[in-house]
């Protein structure tokens, strides 16, 4: 699949490894520019409450095990397993949450921590939320990660239609979503 001109179609380091003569495998520092942001994003939409942290865990993983990953030359074949780590990794994140109990006699701290700007429309946000858990994974593996339908179809385990269905009934409800939030005050 063609992106944009380039093997990442994002004029990242990550396009060296294709211009730089014969086929090589890209360096874990590759990959980390390349897809840090949409890992998060991914992240994100899924709902992951600490995503920056979790995608720290995805890619120290990534940097562990890329030197006997055997597509490493392989655009689609990163991407797939980099996003298949995230999707393990947003699971794990979910499970530890549901089994953590809630602190009710915390220490408060003196000054409230500033909020990270949230680099997303909260807009979209807000209708991502509104989309099931799958239709949510869906679309963030589709259109953050950029993944082919076949291979979201194989990371969420289900048929190339069924997926497409999926799809098809997410972005029906995200433009539903959308055009109901009232124009913006100016």
């Amino acid at each position: 699949m063609e992106r944009h001109g380039s093997r990442w179609g994002i004029g990242t380091p990550f396009d060296a490894a294709a211009t730089s003569g014969p086929t090589r495998p890209v360096t874990p520092e590759e990959v980390y520019v390349a897809l840090a942001q949409r890992v998060v994003g991914y992240l994100r939409a899924r709902g992951v409450p600490d995503p920056e942290d979790v995608a720290g865990e995805v890619f120290l993983q990534v940097a562990r095990d890329l030197r006997r990953f055997r597509n490493a030359e392989d655009e689609i074949a990163v991407r797939r397993w980099v996003f298949t780590i995230a999707r393990n990794r947003a699971i794990d994140a979910a499970r530890r949450a549901r089994r953590r109990p809630r602190s009710s006699g915390a220490e408060v701290p003196d000054q409230p921590a500033v909020p990270a700007a949230e680099p997303l429309d909260p807009v979209l946000v807000g209708a991502l939320l509104q989309l099931t858990e799958d239709q949510r994974e869906v679309v963030a593996l589709r259109f953050v990660a950029d993944l082919p339908l076949d291979d979201v179809a194989r990371l969420t385990r289900r048929s190339v239609g069924a997926t497409k269905a999926l799809q098809h009934r997410a972005l029906e409800n995200l433009r539903l979503a959308v055009s109901a939030e009232p124009p913006e005050a100016l």
